[in-house]
């Protein structure tokens, strides 16, 4: 099983930001932030934002193409 998660950049960087418990939400790009709650890759809790299962999932399995760019 081949899963590919294609996201923009702005939103990887949201996602690597929230592995952080104390993540600052007025740091984050609030449309990378809506687009992952869209997804289901992210939930609000109470004044903050945390990762869902399927967000932690997404951010393990990451992106071929995410590595690609990396390397070069």
């Amino acid at each position: 099983m081949s899963e590919e998660f294609e996201l923009r950049p702005d939103q990887w960087d949201a996602l690597k930001a929230l592995r952080a418990p104390a993540a600052n939400p007025s740091r984050l790009n609030r449309f990378a932030v809506e687009s992952l709650m869209t997804l289901g890759y992210v939930a609000v809790r109470g004044d903050s934002f945390e990762l869902t299962p399927a967000g932690r999932k997404v951010l393990v399995r990451g992106s071929s193409l995410l590595l690609l760019d990396i390397a070069a």
